[in-house]
This record gives structure tokens, sequence and C-alpha cells, in this order.
């Protein structure tokens, strides 16, 4: 029996790393850390950093590291990730073949917490319907859209409003969802937000949140827009990646 304890360690910032996480690092025999690529070996460097840190014996735990399979670039998106997500499966599924035949638990280091816009839940139900034993352990972390609000020292909602998280994709395709007074967009390619109006809606946005380059702007989309877009285009070409969030309102969050 294999136990896979998806392990949310927020944004790379050992301070929001729980004892929960902490404690299910440790209890782990192998540790897998995916790289992606040249361009974001900052991802790697910062799993690896975890768990020298925080590991009470590194001796006696395996650690793994083990190339990521690219995902299809075509216009197919939804058959595109689900191909990339029975790639990655497979290649779980190597790895703890290869390095646990006997079983054990196996820590996944996930970015932000498990349950959101992150798919390892999904791959790890992969792994149960091709017949391997998995019982499946999650530990929740903090997220990007937390560690935003905090920086930017505002609420997530307005005053018994709801909020919608959705995605860059969706925002631009479909706009501003109904009845949504406060909208959380993550995974923006960059720039979705320049398909709604500019003049009545504010943002909070963050790059490489809890990290050493974090960067913040906020401001009315028509003031600030176009130096989010700019600054954005700036940082990736400096760091190779980036990651981002962002707030949008209608109304004030204070």
């Amino acid at each position: 029996m294999i136990t896979l304890s998806l392990i949310g360690i927020g944004t790379g910032n050992l301070d929001h790393v729980t004892l929960a996480a902490l404690r299910a690092l440790n209890n782990a025999d192998l540790i897998l850390l995916p790289r992606k690529g040249e361009a974001k070996s900052d991802l790697i460097d910062l799993r690896r950093l975890l768990c020298e840190r925080l590991l009470e014996a590194p001796v006696t735990t395996k650690i793994v590291e083990f190339d990521l399979p690219s995902r299809d670039g075509r216009h197919d998106y939804l058959g595109a990730v689900d191909d990339w997500h029975a790639a990655i499966a497979n290649v779980w599924a190597q790895q703890i073949d290869e390095h646990l035949p006997n079983g054990g638990r196996v820590g996944m280091l996930v970015w932000g917490d498990p349950s959101l816009y992150d798919s390892s839940l999904r791959i790890t139900q992969r792994l149960s319907a091709a017949g391997k034993q998995v019982e499946v352990e999650v530990v929740p972390g903090i997220t990007s859209l937390q560690v935003l609000t905090a920086e930017h020292k505002i609420p997530l909602n307005a005053l018994a409003e709801p909020v919608q998280i959705t995605t860059g994709r969706r925002l631009r395709e479909r706009g501003w969802p109904n009845d949504a007074a406060t909208v959380a967009v993550m995974l923006d390619s960059g720039g979705a937000f320049t398909a709604l109006p500019q003049d009545d809606i504010y943002i909070w946005w963050g790059a490489y949140l809890g990290m050493d380059k974090q960067c913040l702007i906020k401001g009315w989309l028509s003031d600030v827009g176009d130096q989010i877009i700019q600054r954005r285009a700036a940082l990736r070409d400096t760091h190779g990646w980036i990651m981002d969030i962002y707030l949008l309102a209608k109304q004030p969050l204070l």
C-alpha cells in the first residue's frame, strides 16, 4: 500500500509551511520533486531548500527529482490537459515503483493548496484507476490568494458579498461573472483584465507572492492596467517564468 501525501507548502516562503505540512514531510519515506525545465529552476530550488531546512532526518528520507512532462500547446485545451495528466500519472507511478517497491509513504510538495487550481488530486485518482493501491492524504497550505490579500492588507470580499474565483481564460472569454462583487483571477497568461471596462474596476495584483522578488501593484484599471502588463512582461523576461494573481472589485473592500 502506498500513502501519497499531497502537502500544501504555500508560496515558497518557509514561514508559510504549517506544522501539519512539516509533520507530513518528515513522515515520508520518499519525496518526489518535479523539474519543470531550466526556465523554472527557481521552483525546484525552493523545494530543495524546504527539504534541506525542514527534514529532521534527511539521511533516512529518499529525495528523488524527476522531469515533469510538458503540456501540449494544441488548441484543444481540455484534451491537452487530460493527456498531460495521464503522462504525469505514469511518471509518478514509475518513480514510486522504482524507489518504493515495497510500499510506504510518498510526499509531493504542492504549491499553495492542493484544492485550489491544482491538479494533483486528479492525477492521484488516475493512479488508483490504473490499479495502484493508493491512500491519499491532503495537507492544506496557504494559497497565493491569501498571501495577496494579506500583502495588500485587504479582505477577500466586500461586506456580505460573494467572491468568484476564476481563470484568466474564463475572464477573457466571458467577461465579468454575473452577480460577482469581487473576482479573484488565477492562471492568467497575461492581461485578461483588458477585456473588461477599465473605468470602474479596481485591481490588486501580485507576482511571486511570498518570495524575495515579490511585486505588488494596485489601483484603478484605467490608471495601472498598462503598468501591470509592462511590469509583468519585464519580470518574466528577467526570471524566465512568472506566477501572478489578482483581485478585481467594483466596490470598496474596506
